[in-house]
């Protein structure tokens, strides 16, 4: 059970409900009377929860769980223990994600704006948004409806943001056209100067950023994550991105719809990613190459040039998986002959 001092949950809910919320059907129809109170793991489970079954790996667990029902494939089914009540779905960790989403929805925004935030009389802030303490909303910036702006965080002059936006504690957005249901975590910084220069004997000379970071609907950035402006043209995240934490985004950049890019990436400026690209963990990008629509990037990857659509690669300079997998195995092989 998730700690009730943080976190606030909502329910019960009969299964019956579930499988509707999750896009699952129940194996036993006469089940869906069944209330559960709460999500849980397999391990922790008990019988008013619910549980998920996605990997083999945890079949054991599985087949010894307490829990009262489980979002399991229909090829899995076969593992539950007796008394258990199913869930049959294509994806049970998808469907268990919605079922949670359901138990545990975002805490309400409580309108508001303390005497100490500071808010500029030309910015637009409608009156059902939540505002943190020292937040600061500068000179022509516009709110959308029930957005909650965080303690500390200061939102620059002339960005715009959508509706229904979260943004989190000491984020600092500048140079930004944001739309709805964008989520930016603590420490977030958007729309800062790129990295740019023309080199020169004496010293580098700065190339002023006169672009902007644009970012699409339903985009979730991680705490700490840096989204450079544009150097000329913009910097652009696509809806539906999901960034972690502690990711560098370079100036002009393009990452298109639904990618997911897990933390310490870090993606030089003008590198253009297609629709639903995913990449691994500390994976490097130089900059001005494009990747591909569904290509997936190992972690650590160094990518040094393009990246053809619904490739997955690996290793540094990155290669098609199996081929990287074969020169560490061969590389495996050589290192260990030389000891004998």
């Amino acid at each position: 059970m998730a700690d009730p001092r943080f976190f606030h949950r909502a329910g019960p809910f009969s299964l019956q409900a579930l499988a509707a919320i999750s896009d699952a059907r129940l194996a036993d129809p006469a089940s869906g009377g069944s209330v559960i109170d709460d999500v849980a793991p397999l391990e922790t489970a008990g019988p008013r929860d619910v549980t998920f079954f996605a990997n083999v790996k945890y079949a054991d667990a599985f087949a010894v769980s307490r829990a009262g029902a489980a979002f399991v494939s229909s090829r899995m089914a076969s593992r539950a223990p007796d008394g258990m009540a199913l869930l049959i779905a294509g994806d049970p960790y998808k469907a268990f994600a919605l079922a949670a989403q359901a138990f545990y929805p975002p805490p309400p925004i409580v309108a508001g704006r303390p005497p100490s935030a500071v808010i500029d009389p030309s910015a637009s802030v409608p009156d059902d948004c939540e505002i943190g303490a020292n937040a600061v909303i500068e000179a022509g910036a516009r709110l959308g409806k029930r957005c909650q702006i965080g303690p500390n965080t200061t939102i620059g002059a002339n960005v715009e943001i959508g509706d229904d936006c979260r943004i989190a504690a000491n984020v600092t957005v500048s140079h930004c056209l944001m739309g709805d249901r964008v989520v930016l975590h603590p420490g977030v910084r958007i729309g800062q100067p790129g990295f740019g220069f023309a080199p020169d004997r004496e010293v580098p000379v700065k190339v002023p950023q006169l672009g902007r970071v644009i970012i699409g609907d339903d985009v979730d950035i991680g705490a700490n994550t840096t989204i450079d402006r544009g150097s000329g043209h913009d910097t652009e995240i696509g809806q539906g991105t999901m960034i972690d934490n502690l990711v560098q985004i370079g100036h002009s950049v393009t990452v298109g719809r639904g990618c997911i890019l897990v933390s310490q990436v870090g993606v030089s400026g003008s590198t253009k990613f297609g629709d639903h690209v995913a990449v691994g963990g500390q994976a490097g990008f130089v900059g001005h190459v494009k990747i591909g629509d569904g290509a997936r990037i190992g972690a650590q990857a160094g990518v040094i040039r393009d990246v053809p659509p619904g490739t997955t690669i690996g290793g540094y300079p990155a290669v098609p998986m199996r081929q990287w997998l074969r020169q560490v195995a061969m590389l495996d092989r050589l290192t260990n002959k030389k000891d004998e």
